[in-house]
């Protein structure tokens, strides 16, 4: 239905992708510590095959950004948003994630505008990894019943040991009735619909796609930030989506 194979080097390709900076003057969610670059080659770019999101330990005090608010880190936000979304299909994203303590890497989706308030409109968590915890991926639904601020949220982890140092095909599954989220086709975590409301299943609506890597953070940073580590990758060989 749609994919991005990331051939063409360069910049990420503007018809698929744009960069979410809407927080970068007030704060990021979360209380993450990052700076979301917008076109900045440092935090995103295309070569090799591979789209590069790169999070780095950098001064941005001189670099004239209008929005910049004294984040010590930048990265990158893609989204599909305005570009693309999809209600329901399998989607595939095969990526290498950073480690690191203090990173917070992820895969997920969000609702199109117009959207109400985060999160009665749904979230789907594909894949995320918090540095301090190498090796150990989650996939997580948040609605307005079961969410991390009541500390409900659906989830489960899985152990990839390698998710570091190997490509793997991150994957979920969206219907009318179920969400199943795996790795390399193994299936780990599953949420179905009850049919009791949009409360609990408000995944009847098209989404988004996301790819960042968030620095810090309530849940990224629960360990502290060790700067050594920086700068770190996440490679994603493709972004493929079927309906």
């Amino acid at each position: 239905m749609w994919s991005d194979e990331f051939s063409v080097a360069g910049l990420p390709d503007a018809a698929k992708w744009s960069y979410d900076t809407e927080r970068n003057a007030a704060g990021w969610y979360n209380n993450e510590l990052q700076y979301y670059g917008n076109s900045r080659v440092e935090n995103s770019i295309v070569e090799s095959g591979l789209l590069v999101i790169t999070a780095r330990r950098e001064d941005l005090s001189t670099a004239g950004l209008p929005d910049w608010n004294g984040q010590r880190y930048s990265s990158a936000r893609l989204i599909t948003r305005d570009k693309a979304s999809w209600t329901h299909g399998f989607f595939e994203v095969r990526a290498k994630l950073p480690c690191g303590v203090g990173t917070w890497p992820a895969i997920w989706m969000l609702s199109t505008p117009p959207q109400t308030r985060w999160p009665d409109d749904g979230e789907i968590d594909i894949m995320e990894h918090v540095g301090f915890d190498a090796g150990v991926v989650h996939g997580t639904v948040h609605t307005n019943a079961f969410n991390h601020t009541r500390g409900n949220q659906r989830s489960a982890t899985t152990s990839i040991p390698d998710a570091c140092n190997q490509f793997h095909r991150y994957q979920m599954h969206w219907t009318a009735s179920r969400i199943t989220v795996g790795v390399d086709d193994r299936n780990y975590y599953q949420y179905s619909n009850d049919f009791s409301g949009n409360a609990e299943w408000p995944f009847d609506s098209p989404q988004f796609l996301i790819l960042n890597i968030a620095v810090g953070g309530d849940w990224g940073g629960r360990m502290g930030v060790n700067d050594a580590v920086f700068p770190v990758r996440m490679e994603v060989d493709y972004v493929r989506v079927y309906q």
